[in-house]
Protein backbone atom coordinates (compact mmCIF):
# COMPACT_ATOMS: atom_id res chain seq x y z
CA UNK A 1 0.00 0.00 0.00
CA UNK A 2 1.40 3.35 -1.03
CA UNK A 3 1.96 6.00 1.64
CA UNK A 4 -0.28 9.04 1.58
CA UNK A 5 1.11 12.32 0.28
CA UNK A 6 0.56 15.90 1.42
CA UNK A 7 0.86 19.15 -0.49
CA UNK A 8 0.72 22.89 0.11
CA UNK A 9 -0.55 24.96 -2.80
CA UNK A 10 -0.68 28.70 -3.30
CA UNK A 11 -4.03 28.81 -5.04
CA UNK A 12 -4.15 31.71 -7.48
CA UNK A 13 -7.17 33.94 -7.86
CA UNK A 14 -9.79 32.70 -10.37
CA UNK A 15 -8.97 29.04 -9.77
CA UNK A 16 -11.53 26.57 -8.38
CA UNK A 17 -10.37 24.37 -5.47
CA UNK A 18 -11.04 21.07 -7.26
CA UNK A 19 -9.77 18.87 -10.09
CA UNK A 20 -13.06 18.19 -11.86
CA UNK A 21 -15.96 20.47 -12.75
CA UNK A 22 -18.87 20.47 -15.17
CA UNK A 23 -18.19 24.17 -15.75
CA UNK A 24 -15.51 25.76 -17.88
CA UNK A 25 -13.33 26.96 -14.99
CA UNK A 26 -9.65 27.05 -14.06
CA UNK A 27 -8.93 23.85 -12.09
CA UNK A 28 -6.16 22.53 -9.84
CA UNK A 29 -5.12 20.14 -12.58
CA UNK A 30 -3.76 23.06 -14.57
CA UNK A 31 -1.03 23.64 -11.97
CA UNK A 32 2.47 22.67 -13.09
CA UNK A 33 2.71 19.63 -10.82
CA UNK A 34 2.12 15.91 -11.29
CA UNK A 35 -0.33 15.11 -8.49
CA UNK A 36 -0.95 11.41 -7.77
CA UNK A 37 -4.34 9.88 -8.40
CA UNK A 38 -6.93 10.49 -5.66
CA UNK A 39 -5.41 13.82 -4.62
CA UNK A 40 -8.09 16.20 -3.36
CA UNK A 41 -8.33 19.56 -1.61
CA UNK A 42 -8.90 19.72 2.15
CA UNK A 43 -11.52 22.42 2.53
CA UNK A 44 -11.78 25.09 -0.11
CA UNK A 45 -11.04 28.65 -1.03
CA UNK A 46 -13.64 30.31 -3.21
CA UNK A 47 -12.71 31.19 -6.76
CA UNK A 48 -12.04 34.86 -5.98
CA UNK A 49 -9.78 34.07 -3.00
CA UNK A 50 -6.07 33.26 -2.96
CA UNK A 51 -3.52 31.60 -0.77
CA UNK A 52 -2.88 28.42 1.18
CA UNK A 53 -4.75 25.32 0.08
CA UNK A 54 -3.92 21.86 1.44
CA UNK A 55 -4.11 18.79 -0.77
CA UNK A 56 -3.68 15.14 0.08
CA UNK A 57 -4.42 11.58 -0.99
CA UNK A 58 -5.61 10.82 2.57
CA UNK A 59 -9.41 10.90 2.66
CA UNK A 60 -9.55 11.04 6.48
CA UNK A 61 -7.91 14.48 6.81
CA UNK A 62 -10.94 16.65 6.05
CA UNK A 63 -12.91 15.04 8.88
CA UNK A 64 -9.95 15.24 11.28
CA UNK A 65 -9.28 18.89 10.51
CA UNK A 66 -12.71 20.44 10.08
CA UNK A 67 -15.15 18.07 11.77
CA UNK A 68 -13.23 17.10 14.89
CA UNK A 69 -13.91 18.24 18.45
CA UNK A 70 -10.87 20.55 18.51
CA UNK A 71 -11.26 23.70 16.36
CA UNK A 72 -8.38 24.59 14.06
CA UNK A 73 -7.30 28.13 13.31
CA UNK A 74 -7.20 29.61 9.82
CA UNK A 75 -5.63 33.02 9.21
CA UNK A 76 -6.45 35.37 6.35
CA UNK A 77 -4.82 38.54 5.10
CA UNK A 78 -7.70 40.72 3.95
CA UNK A 79 -7.43 43.89 1.92
CA UNK A 80 -10.52 46.04 2.36
CA UNK A 81 -11.56 49.33 0.81
CA UNK A 82 -11.17 52.49 2.91
CA UNK A 83 -9.52 53.00 6.28
CA UNK A 84 -10.58 50.64 9.08
CA UNK A 85 -10.90 52.13 12.57
CA UNK A 86 -9.93 50.44 15.81
CA UNK A 87 -13.60 50.47 16.76
CA UNK A 88 -14.38 48.44 13.65
CA UNK A 89 -11.56 46.03 14.46
CA UNK A 90 -13.17 45.41 17.85
CA UNK A 91 -16.57 44.81 16.26
CA UNK A 92 -15.10 42.20 13.94
CA UNK A 93 -13.19 40.51 16.77
CA UNK A 94 -16.15 40.40 19.16
CA UNK A 95 -18.47 38.70 16.68
CA UNK A 96 -21.32 40.02 14.57
CA UNK A 97 -24.31 38.88 12.57
CA UNK A 98 -23.87 37.82 8.95
CA UNK A 99 -26.32 36.20 6.54
CA UNK A 100 -26.42 32.41 6.36
CA UNK A 101 -27.17 30.49 3.13
CA UNK A 102 -30.57 29.58 4.61
CA UNK A 103 -31.46 33.27 4.78
CA UNK A 104 -31.16 33.36 8.57
CA UNK A 105 -28.71 35.50 10.51
CA UNK A 106 -25.60 33.87 11.97
CA UNK A 107 -23.58 35.29 14.88
CA UNK A 108 -19.87 34.77 14.25
CA UNK A 109 -17.65 33.58 17.07
CA UNK A 110 -15.06 35.88 18.57
CA UNK A 111 -11.83 35.93 16.58
CA UNK A 112 -8.47 37.64 16.32
CA UNK A 113 -8.30 40.78 14.15
CA UNK A 114 -5.48 43.26 13.69
CA UNK A 115 -4.47 45.96 11.24
CA UNK A 116 -1.30 45.16 9.26
CA UNK A 117 0.65 48.09 7.85
CA UNK A 118 3.06 46.43 5.41
CA UNK A 119 2.24 42.75 4.78
CA UNK A 120 5.12 40.68 3.43
CA UNK A 121 5.31 38.21 0.51
CA UNK A 122 2.19 39.58 -1.18
CA UNK A 123 2.02 38.91 -4.91
CA UNK A 124 1.06 41.71 -7.26
CA UNK A 125 -2.71 42.01 -7.77
CA UNK A 126 -4.20 40.99 -11.11
CA UNK A 127 -5.79 44.42 -11.36
CA UNK A 128 -3.83 47.17 -9.57
CA UNK A 129 -5.86 49.64 -7.54
CA UNK A 130 -6.15 53.24 -8.59
CA UNK A 131 -3.57 55.35 -6.73
CA UNK A 132 -6.34 57.33 -5.01
CA UNK A 133 -8.10 54.28 -3.56
CA UNK A 134 -7.68 54.04 0.21
CA UNK A 135 -7.45 50.58 1.73
CA UNK A 136 -6.52 48.68 4.88
CA UNK A 137 -4.92 45.28 5.33
CA UNK A 138 -6.41 43.16 8.13
CA UNK A 139 -5.11 39.90 9.58
CA UNK A 140 -8.10 37.80 10.67
CA UNK A 141 -7.74 34.47 12.48
CA UNK A 142 -10.81 32.31 13.10
CA UNK A 143 -11.74 28.76 13.94
CA UNK A 144 -14.94 28.54 11.93
CA UNK A 145 -15.50 28.81 8.21
CA UNK A 146 -19.04 29.56 7.19
CA UNK A 147 -19.83 30.25 3.54
CA UNK A 148 -17.95 33.43 2.49
CA UNK A 149 -17.62 34.27 6.18
CA UNK A 150 -14.69 36.70 6.03
CA UNK A 151 -16.14 38.61 3.09
CA UNK A 152 -19.50 38.87 4.86
CA UNK A 153 -17.86 39.98 8.09
CA UNK A 154 -16.05 42.93 6.55
CA UNK A 155 -19.18 43.83 4.55
CA UNK A 156 -21.19 43.84 7.80
CA UNK A 157 -18.98 46.66 9.12
CA UNK A 158 -19.23 48.68 5.92
CA UNK A 159 -16.10 47.67 4.04
CA UNK A 160 -15.70 45.90 0.70
CA UNK A 161 -13.24 43.02 0.43
CA UNK A 162 -10.69 43.71 -2.31
CA UNK A 163 -8.39 40.71 -1.77
CA UNK A 164 -8.64 37.67 0.48
CA UNK A 165 -5.49 35.60 1.00
CA UNK A 166 -5.32 32.60 3.35
CA UNK A 167 -1.85 32.75 4.88
CA UNK A 168 -1.96 29.85 7.34
CA UNK A 169 -3.86 26.89 8.71
CA UNK A 170 -2.68 26.17 12.25
CA UNK A 171 1.16 26.20 11.94
CA UNK A 172 1.30 25.50 8.21
CA UNK A 173 2.11 28.81 6.55
CA UNK A 174 1.90 30.02 2.98
CA UNK A 175 5.29 31.66 3.43
CA UNK A 176 7.08 32.63 0.23
CA UNK A 177 5.13 30.23 -2.03
CA UNK A 178 4.16 32.14 -5.15
CA UNK A 179 0.74 31.81 -6.85
CA UNK A 180 0.55 28.45 -8.60
CA UNK A 181 3.48 26.91 -6.70
CA UNK A 182 3.23 23.55 -4.95
CA UNK A 183 5.28 22.21 -2.03
CA UNK A 184 5.16 18.63 -0.75
CA UNK A 185 5.73 17.94 2.95
CA UNK A 186 6.04 14.75 4.96
CA UNK A 187 3.13 13.15 6.77
CA UNK A 188 4.86 13.71 10.13
CA UNK A 189 5.31 17.43 9.50
CA UNK A 190 1.78 17.75 8.16
CA UNK A 191 0.18 16.17 11.23
CA UNK A 192 2.46 18.01 13.66
CA UNK A 193 1.87 21.46 12.18
CA UNK A 194 -1.89 20.92 11.97
CA UNK A 195 -1.99 19.58 15.53
CA UNK A 196 -3.70 16.40 14.36
CA UNK A 197 -3.65 13.00 16.00
CA UNK A 198 -2.39 10.46 13.47
CA UNK A 199 -3.92 7.62 15.48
Amino acid sequence: MNAHRYFLVHKPINMVSQFVSSHAVHLLGSLDFDFPESTHAIGRLDQASEGLLLLTTNKKITKLLFQGSVPHKRTYLVQVKNIVSETTVQKLAKGLFISAPSGDQYLTSSCEVQIVMNPQNISSPQKPLHKNVQFTWLLISLTEGKYHQVRKMVAAVGHRCIRLIRVSIESIELGALKPGEVKEISEAEFFEKLNLNAG
